[in-house]
Order: structure tokens, then sequence, then C-alpha cells
């Protein structure tokens, strides 16, 4: 599950930002319309996120702040 943040923008349109990943950002005209955009953006973000992992060899850790 991922928290968006869903506000109004210019020209009508909706915009939609995930919280955990600021890169999945997007615009729809309706709300049904920002909810697919949104979701196939977090989808986006996440596969360039996992290439990245594998061709860098990027080591990811967890800590607690």
């Amino acid at each position: 599950m991922h928290h968006v943040k869903i506000w109004n923008g210019e020209d009508g349109y909706y915009v939609a930002q995930c919280q955990e990943l600021p890169a999945a950002i997007t615009q729809g005209k309706t709300k049904e319309e920002i909810i697919e955009n949104i979701t196939e953006a977090i989808q986006l973000v996440l596969e360039d996120m996992q290439t990245e992992i594998r061709e860098k060899k990027i080591e990811l850790i967890d800590v607690e702040a």
C-alpha cells in the first residue's frame, strides 16, 4: 500500500504524488483517471528502482531512526 496525495492542479486537472516515492507524480482530469495514472506511475518507478539496483549492484539495508 502507498500513500498518495491528491490536489487540484492548474487547468482543472488533479495532481497526485506518492508520498513514499516522490518521483511517482502524475495528473488526470478525473479522480478515476488520476488513480489509474498514479498506479501506473508507482509501478514504473518501482521497475526503474529494481533495474538500477541490479545494474549498479546497490545494497539495500533497513535502519531505524
